[in-house]
């Protein structure tokens, strides 16, 4: 086991929370070793936000908790110390020009990944830390510190030992759920875990003839048919219409909000979500009195995108031929009911490799929130997506991961009296 005067503090994994952990120590003067199995530093950091990243959220602390619908309490100390402001400056000292976009998502200038990624590899560099390109197998207490176990270059001590080894969302990029193993065999408890911020199947076959579509400016609404048809998630916003059912920022939030249970919830889309049943009523009896011989498709051409249609045509009853002066009240009335309310039914979720981020971890029952360290294991801690903590869509998992790295690497230079962050 390899041991010196001054042993390196151990960071087992290079993604967002391990290279801004790393990071964050090295610039404190601990000597930090970096282990990471892929060939690539933050290889899921650069393929999130669809190659842009979308690192944080531009809100305050009261309005990030809000978009943390699981243990949000636990948070509460990782936001105050280093917060969405903190990581703009943060990058923004790096080289790294940001941007604010609709929903006060944060975005580098250049829309890539990749300069964010790379600028916290250079820096971990720069900074003089340890980059091993290897894969840890096992993580056990030893001399009051840690032996880390690798599969090819031998074992390490290490006084303190960082886990931020992601969920298992995206496995291709390394997150196989390496920590909760780690975790289990230090008899630590894990949370159930499953997808969140997810795409949904659902059973109507006609989604498919719109696949692409994408609605900018909708309401999705989720009610839970075990729960008196309760909404569980109701949200203005965008979403989009696959071959297997819907996705887009909408639909990845309000997978947060469920389980995978098919056919347990009813997806409603209020195509005008801008106007009441009665102006909508109104409009499409003006639109009927003012092109009173023009075919029902043609009519819905001032309502809706080309591509829905012929799907609103089918499910209203309506043939795509009938002159606008024959619907009946009752058929103009359905037709309002339907673009206030599209229905379909889920049918699952996609498989969590398909995931953004995934629900369930370590349980956070056994960390301390002012630090991220185990409580029965002094120097062992765990950050990032391995814990039970996920947010929304919208830039907010990634602030997860800075904040609690953070707060690990102000814990271990204290503890090591290399000053505070």
């Amino acid at each position: 086991m390899k041991k010196n005067s001054a042993p390196p503090t151990v960071v087992v994994g290079g993604g967002a929370a391990g290279l801004f952990c790393a990071c964050q120590l090295s610039a404190g003067g601990v000597p930090v070793l970096l282990i990471e199995k892929n060939a690539q530093l933050g290889r899921k950091l650069r393929i999130t936000g669809k190659g842009r990243c979308n690192l944080t959220n531009d809100c305050d602390s009261e309005t990030f908790l809000k978009n943390v619908p699981r243990n949000w309490r636990f948070l509460y100390s990782a936001i105050n110390a280093f917060s969405t402001q903190d990581t703009k400056d943060y990058f923004t000292a790096l080289g790294v020009p940001l941007k604010t976009e609709r929903g006060a998502r944060v975005f580098p200038v250049s829309d890539s990944a990749h300069q964010v990624a790379d600028a916290l590899v250079q820096t971990a560099r720069a900074q003089g830390v340890t980059i091993l390109q290897d894969r840890v197998t096992a993580i056990a207490p030893a001399d009051g510190g840690y032996r880390v176990e690798t599969a090819a270059s031998g074992d390490f001590f290490a006084p303190q030992v960082v886990v931020a080894t992601g969920g298992l969302s995206y496995p291709q990029t390394g997150s196989d759920g390496d920590g909760h193993r780690f975790a289990a065999a230090l008899d630590l408890p894990v949370t159930a875990c499953s997808p969140s911020l997810i795409p949904m199947v659902v059973k109507e076959p006609w989604c498919k003839n719109l696949m692409g579509l994408s609605l900018r400016n909708a309401t999705l609404t989720v009610r839970d048919t075990q729960k008196k048809d309760r909404p569980v998630f109701s949200q203005l916003g965008e979403l989009l219409f696959t071959h297997f059912g819907v996705s887009g920022p909408l639909v990845l939030s309000a997978s947060g909000h469920m389980e995978d249970v098919p056919g347990r919830y009813r997806l409603q889309i209020d195509l005008k979500p801008g106007l009441t049943a009665q102006q909508l009523d109104r409009r499409i009896l003006r639109d009927v009195e003012e092109n009173p011989n023009k075919n029902f498709s043609n009519l819905l051409a001032g309502l809706l995108p080309q591509k829905l249609i012929g799907t609103v045509c089918a499910l209203s009853g309506v043939p795509a031929t009938e002159k606008a002066n024959q619907l009946t009240r009752a058929q103009r009335a359905a037709l309002r009911d339907l673009l206030k309310c599209l229905p379909l039914t889920f049918a699952g979720f996609r498989p969590i490799a398909e995931a953004i981020i995934t629900r369930g971890g370590v349980d956070v029952r056994q960390v301390q929130p002012g630090s991220m360290q185990i409580k029965e294991r002094p120097g062992l801690y765990f950050v990032g997506e391995v814990l039970d903590v996920d947010g929304y869509t919208g830039g907010f998992n990634l602030q997860i991961a800075f904040s609690t790295a953070y707060l690990a690497a102000r814990d271990i230079l204290a503890k090591r009296g290399a000053g505070g962050l």
